[in-house]
Order: C-alpha cells, then structure tokens, then sequence
C-alpha cells in the first residue's frame, strides 16, 4: 500500500510540474469499399467475432479476418446530413478505415445512410434526448434501416487481431515502446511461436513503424544494450527521435535509448541553469547532456560504450552544442577521478552549481565511492559543492529507505535527512526505478578512507543489506 501510495503522489506532483512527453499511437486507416444492404438486423455482443478458424495462426492471413455483420443506419437528407452526423458522433461507428456515410440503398442523391453502433443504438429508442431532438428538427425519421457492413482485417485493431489469433486465457500484448521508426516488444514464452505474426500486426497497426524487434536478452550492464530480434519489416537500427525538443539519432541496437525517460530527463533539465556545470558520467546518447548544453550549461558527458560516445559526438552537432560540451570514452570511476577531479577545484569557488548525473540505475550506487577523497585540499568556501543525482533500481518494500540506505553504504557517510529521493518509474513488478539527490559532502570529498570507515562497517546488516541489493542489481 505505501508503494502504491507513493507512486500516485509522485506522479501527481510530476504532472503538476511538466507537461507530458506521451507519444500517440494511431492506427492505420483503409477507405472500404461500398458493400450491399440488409433489412433484419442482428445484434451480437461484440461488433466483430473473428472467425474461429483465425485462432493459433503463426502467419498472418488477412483474408482470413474478413466478415460480413449488420448495423444500424438512419437514412439521411443529403441538405442536412452534416448537421446530423456532427449531432450523432457518440453514436455513429467508429471503425479504422470504415465510413460512416454511406450511400442511400435506393440509390437516391439525395439521401444518404448514417453508420451507427449497434451497441449504441440498438432501438430507435436508444438516441439520447439530445440527439431525438435534433433528428426531430432537422425532420429524420427515428427509423432504423440495416446496412450489410464488410469488416476486413483493415478495419480491426491490433488488439482484436491478436484476441483472436493467440491462445484463449493468455495474456494479449499489443503494447511497446517506440524508438522512431522502430517498435520495441518485450513478449512473454507463450507469445513466441505467434513473434512474426504478432510483429507483422504491429507494423500494419501503426503508421510510420517500419520495424518490430523483440528483445532476447536482458539489458547488459557494462554497455547498457541488450541483444534484439527483427520480427517484422526491414532491418535498419539507425533510429531518429524527437524528445524534449531535441533530436537524437543512434542505431538502437548498440546504444541504451528508453523513451519512458523522458519526463525524467526534462525533469532534471529543468533545475540546471545556464553557466552550470554538468557532469553526466553515464551520458549515453546525450538525453540529459544536449538539452543541460542547450540551456547555456557547460558539460563534461562520459560513456564507456564506444557506439554511445560515437554518437554523443553526432548529436552534440546535430543540435550544435558541440561547443559546450566536452566528450569523454571512459569507465565511470576513471571519468570521476580523472576530468571531475581536475574541473572541480576551481568550480568549487565559483558561484555556478554543479551538478553530477548518475543514470546507470543498476550499478550507478557502486560507482559513488569514488567520491571519496576526491580532493586532498579543502577550500576556504564549501557552499558550492557539486548537487548529485544518482540513480538506481529497488526491490525493496520500502524503496525510499533502500537507495539511502545502499548510497550511504557507498559513500561511507550517513545521508539520512540529508537527501531527497524521487520516484522515477515501475519497470516490472516489484521493482522500482528511483533518483536519489544530495549535495556531495564535503567529509567525503576531502577524507581519506579511513575517516569513514566507522560508518561503511557499522551496523553489519545495513552492511550486508548493501552488499546483497548491489549483487541483485
């Protein structure tokens, strides 16, 4: 309940401060052809019942899918037909590619049928009070006619399709993320013998995908991509996206790119101001690094993929940036003591924030020990040590006090009631993605390791607590 809870406040708070990033899937639309009519009408509980030869197909028939059903129809004056159908858009069908005007069966010019939904509008006693009273002004007969309607597999969605072909009582996936021209699938074992029917689907259900891949493996750590199969369309990685404003290009099948990030990008965008200096030690493409250098930040962005840092560089010039942000192929904790501990004593008596991202969310908490002694000479000023935004997964049933718990093991200082830990996303159940932000402490980046070893060794099972959730990650 209090993980439930504190999703929802979360959430909440995050929609009051950003507007939504949310992509729109839309379905394709095929214009049908005009078939006959009928004069008895059937109503069945669902608009289209798939044939039952359609279920456990592996390749995709669309012939298959094509039925003839019956619908409702008010016959219409051509003089006023605008008028009615705009009065009549909760009842009139709504089917991808099927008209909802249709010739009159007597073939008249000067009347034409409007479409309705047999659930809708079973009787003509079924029209809202609204609505009778508009077809009774413009002087349309509340009587139902029943039009012979062709559904084909042009006219279904992806989730009718996919009903009706897997295994009854299994579950049904149409959903996946989209990466540009790419549709991303995660499928379950029971989805796999249906992969390149269920990919063909996706591909023919939405416009401008023209690639479905499925991923095979889990998401390596060291280089943050993970192993992928093309189910349906061609075989081109080299995606294009639009996030933020900003655009990116990478070959999605050697780089890390999740578009649910894309509220939390923004969100931490938007507390860096111009002449910050950021440190992103996990850049990866750039989705926190090119909108921060946008803003008028300096940045040092570092990742240890080699294809990542390729094409950092590429969109650091896409979106001419490339003069303030400096690029970095290095492992994190070598990025850390390396570019970080040469540029922070002088920013350090500056009056610009720091600020260090730390976006590798299964192993970024290990990487903060680096911290540690960074520095061997304190400064006469400290107000303007470097603000740390640290990610990490949690399984624990209070994920809040685990990421402390587990960054303060790491660091070797306690940063209870000296932090802030923000909800990021579920990425499956029981699992938590989190950011933990705290101002780096100066009894961290100026000691040795030897100052903080009474607080990494005590108590022993907050110890072992860390060393266990580091190895789950």
């Amino acid at each position: 309940m209090l993980r439930l809870v504190r999703r929802v406040f979360h959430s909440v708070q995050t929609q009051r401060n950003l507007k939504s990033a949310a992509l729109q899937q839309s379905l394709c639309s095929t214009h049908l052809q005009c078939p006959g009519f009928a004069v008895s009408p059937i109503m069945e509980p669902k608009l289209y019942r798939p044939p039952p030869e359609v279920r456990g197909m592996t390749t995709l028939d669309k012939e298959a899918f094509t039925q003839t059903i019956r619908v409702p129809a008010l016959r219409v004056p051509t003089r006023v037909l605008n008028k009615v159908v705009k009065c009549l858009k909760k009842s009139t069908i709504q089917r991808p590619g099927v008209l909802r005007v249709v010739p009159d069966k007597e073939e008249s010019s000067d009347h034409r049928l409007v479409l309705l939904d047999p659930h809708k509008v079973p009787s003509p006693s079924s029209f809202s009070e609204d609505e009778a009273e508009a077809l009774r002004s413009f002087s349309v007969a509340e009587e139902l006619q029943y039009y012979e309607l062709q559904l084909t597999y042009d006219n279904l969605k992806s989730e009718e399709v996919l009903e009706a072909v897997l295994p009854q009582e299994q579950g049904v996936t149409s959903g996946f993320s989209r990466v540009g021209h790419i549709a991303h699938m995660n499928l379950r074992d029971h989805q796999l013998p249906y992969k390149n029917l269920i990919g063909q689907v996706i591909m023919d259900k939405n416009p401008g995908i023209t690639c479905v891949v499925n991923k095979t493996s889990i998401i390596d750590s060291t280089y943050r991509n993970f192993k992928m199969e093309v189910l349906a369309g061609e075989e081109n990685m080299v995606a294009k996206v639009k996030e933020n404003g900003v655009t990116y290009e990478f070959d999605f099948s050697h780089v890390y790119w999740n578009p649910r990030l894309s509220t939390e990008h923004q969100r931490v965008v938007q507390l860096i101001k111009r002449g910050d200096t950021v440190f992103d030690v996990f850049a990866g493409v750039g989705p926190f690094a090119i909108p921060a250098a946008r803003l008028g930040a300096n940045v040092l962005a570092n990742d240890l993929n080699p294809e990542s840092y390729r094409w950092l560089q590429h969109n650091c010039k896409l979106n001419k940036v490339e003069s303030r942000v400096q690029t970095f192929n290095l492992d994190g904790r070598a990025f850390i003591q390396g570019p970080v501990r040469r540029e922070l004593p002088s920013l350090l008596k500056g009056q610009a924030a720091i600020h260090v991202v730390m976006n590798l969310p299964a192993l970024a908490l290990e990487f903060l020990d680096a911290f540690r002694g960074l520095l061997k000479q304190e400064p006469l000023c400290d107000k303007n040590l470097p603000t740390v935004h640290c990610y990490s997964f949690s399984k624990d049933d209070n994920p809040d006090v685990d990421v402390v718990q587990r960054a303060s093991c790491s660091l070797g200082f306690p940063l209870e009631n000296h932090c802030s830990v923000h909800f990021v996303r579920n990425v499956a159940p029981n699992k938590d993605m989190m950011c933990v932000r705290f101002t780096l402490p100066k009894e961290v980046l100026f000691s040795s390791d030897d100052e903080l070893t009474e607080f990494s060794e005590e108590p022993a099972l907050k110890r072992q607590k860390c060393e266990e959730s580091t190895a789950s990650s």
